[in-house]
């Protein structure tokens, strides 16, 4: 095998699928990745018998073949040589890397012990604008669980009807729920729970305009985006029944600025820890809330917000990283706090322009 490539172009590419590699197997193949070389291409492969990737771009090849070689190394390798061409060469035994004046040779594993690629066949499948898709994923995958033992937790629920796609996370201490309105319907009802894990590598993929495919086949999920596929476990289980948790009015809100209430929240954390929470103090007649933080061997922190209050006053307790999980996923300029009493969860909603929720279980101070 011969072949020669940018830099660049395989760095990008390796850098993606170096993730489906394993270091953790007693088969040191699963830790290498696949490279096949055929006329006018690179394909690199990687799996840990679980998720499947594969990664196609350009490339001059002088002589077809294959070879698999030790990922995370090829990938160190390949990311300090300069932003020039990059030739490989292969045998049985060993690859060969040139760049500029640098040469590397590395021994190489047997191209036949590698595992064949999935081929699935897929019963659903919808297509999304990466962009939205990307930020729905970013707003709701941190809350996912990661207690292995509750496996549907660990997952984000993704569903499509009509124009609305939708995704629910949870973690049993709090709850994002982030909707938006597709251009094109999908074609079927789709319904997925989907680590999260997983979807935060796929929504740290560059951006383009080019849509994201997701197709199911009965315990896989297939994502295709530009020249990449991963194929990777779906997760069993019935989801929980989230909406019964989302509780409809207010016995209060609390309407002000998203930027000055996460501002106000990170400066009073500072005194906090996870046995201090951050106490919310409603004023209902002032139209003050008031951020408070105790710490019996620090000290303590308060910082008051003049905002809009309807309903009555009341105290609450909250997680202040939690808290700050929450304000982070919302880009509107100001925010709702709905509250329900003391011990019941608060829910963060933004405001005009974005469908995005987020329930908080409080803090019994």
């Amino acid at each position: 095998m011969k072949f020669s490539i940018n830099q660049s172009e395989l760095q990008n590419a390796l850098s993606v699928c170096v993730k489906g590699s394993s270091t953790r197997s007693t088969l040191s193949i699963l830790a290498g990745v696949y490279l096949k070389a055929e006329e006018g291409s690179l394909t690199l492969q990687t799996t840990n018998l679980e998720l499947s990737i594969k990664v196609t771009c350009p490339a001059l090849v002088e002589e077809q073949g294959e070879s698999v070689v030790p990922a995370k190394l090829f990938l160190d390798i390949v990311k300090n040589l300069p932003d020039m061409a990059v030739r490989i060469e292969s045998d049985d035994a060993t690859a060969s890397v040139f760049c500029d004046t640098t040469t590397f040779s590395l021994k190489a594993l047997n191209p036949l012990d590698f595992p064949a690629f999935p081929e699935v066949e897929a019963e659903q499948e919808a297509q999304f604008p990466f962009s939205a898709f990307s930020t729905m994923v970013k707003r709701t995958a941190k809350v996912v669980s990661h207690d292995e033992t509750r496996a549907v937790l660990t997952g984000v629920l993704v569903s499509c009807v009509g124009n609305e796609l939708k995704m629910v996370a949870t973690d049993s201490y709090r709850l994002a729920v982030s909707e938006t309105q597709l251009t094109q319907p999908c074609p079927e009802e789709f319904e997925a729970v989907i680590a999260g894990s997983f979807l935060n590598d796929i929504a740290s993929l560059p951006q383009s305009d080019q849509p994201i495919t997701l197709a199911l086949s009965e315990n896989q999920i297939i994502v295709s985006y530009q020249d990449t596929t991963f194929i990777n476990r779906r997760i069993e289980g019935a989801f929980p029944n989230y909406k019964q948790l989302i509780a409809d009015g207010f016995s209060t809100r609390v309407t002000l600025s998203t930027h000055a209430l996460t501002d106000a929240v990170r400066r009073v954390s500072l005194l906090s820890n996870k046995v201090s929470p951050v106490q919310i103090k409603v004023d209902a007649e002032s139209g003050v809330m008031t951020l408070v933080t105790n710490s019996q061997d620090i000290g303590n922190a308060q910082e008051n917000l003049i905002c809009e209050i309807e309903g009555e006053s009341v105290d609450i307790a909250f997680n202040y990283s939690f808290l700050l999980d929450g304000l982070n996923s919302i880009t509107t300029d100001a925010v709702h706090l709905d509250l329900f009493g003391s011990m019941k969860p608060g829910i963060f909603r933004a405001t005009e322009g974005e469908n995005f929720l987020y329930l908080i279980m409080p803090v019994r101070v």
